[in-house]
């Protein structure tokens, strides 16, 4: 469980909890599921995946279950399952996505843009309403964390439809973090860029051919981030979705956590002139 750098600190910081992550089976899915779990937490893998997720879940000793999240009575499910298993649930991590219905506003073909907004945003709004429903009655509290997007921040960097949907995300978790913190239940989002998921890479096909991981990672350090030399990773977004997942985060509902190298803090043009060698004395 260690070969995509996903590491323990030993301190069981997920001891006893109960998580469901959507969008589970690989990607940042996979690799959070594999942090949840080297912590302590029980993880239920939801996934269209179904190869990919089952053999995840075994491996980390988890439960797999099919889960459109495009479809409440799927996300319903999900629930029923880890409540069947473990009695409660304390953690819902909504992260799955999907992109597509690129090309000019005026073309745009609407039958995409309604898939894209019933996973993206539908999606999470099934996943907090039957999660909250779950940690409600069971009168704990618990953390709902969503998957929003750069995209949402800054525009230009996706298609109309995929910026709308994860914009909405980052509206939505304000909205329900209002109501339900009375239950000791917190929401929050983490906003990713530059990550090298398959979807990423697929983007990048589109418009630079056959490009794979390496050296997708490779432009992303180079000019998706303030860092010099330091491109996102799955395992960043891993990290943060573990530290919401906590009660170290305890005071914490409502925030969009940005993962982006300081990316969107910045005009693109200066980043560009900072890293042009000749204005570096």
């Amino acid at each position: 469980m260690e070969s995509d750098g996903t590491k323990c600190s030993g301190e069981q910081r997920l001891r006893g909890k109960v998580a469901i992550i959507t969008g589970g089976a690989r990607g940042i899915g996979a690799t959070t599921a594999k942090l949840f779990a080297l912590n302590g937490a029980y993880v239920v893998v939801a996934d269209v995946l179904d190869e990919l997720g089952i053999n995840l879940a075994q491996s980390i000793g988890g439960r797999y279950i099919h889960c459109d999240v495009s479809k409440e009575a799927d996300l319903e499910a999900a629930v029923n399952l880890a409540l069947a298993w473990k009695g409660h649930l304390d953690i819902i991590f909504n992260n799955a996505g999907t992109s597509g219905a690129d090309g000019s506003i005026t073309n745009v073909n609407m039958e995409e843009v309604k898939n894209i907004v019933a996973v993206n945003l539908y999606g999470v709004v099934h996943g907090i309403k039957h999660a909250a429903r779950a940690m409600i009655k069971g009168k704990i509290g618990g953390s709902i964390i969503c998957t929003s997007s750069s995209a949402a921040i800054m525009g230009g960097l996706a298609s109309h439809a995929y910026t709308m949907s994860k914009g909405a995300i980052q509206s939505l978790i304000k909205s329900a973090a209002c109501e339900l913190g009375v239950h000791g239940i917190r929401v929050n989002c983490i906003s990713p860029h530059g990550v090298p998921t398959d979807m990423l890479i697929s983007g990048y096909r589109r418009f630079l051919g056959d490009i794979d991981a390496e050296e997708v990672s490779k432009i992303s350090s180079k000019s998706c981030s303030l860092l010099t030399g330091r491109g996102g990773k799955t395992q960043d977004v891993a990290a943060a979705a573990l530290f919401l997942a906590t009660d170290e985060a305890g005071f914490i509902t409502g925030h969009n956590l940005v993962i982006d190298g300081g990316y969107t803090e910045a005009s693109t043009n200066m980043i560009h002139m900072y890293q042009d060698p000749k204005l570096v004395k």
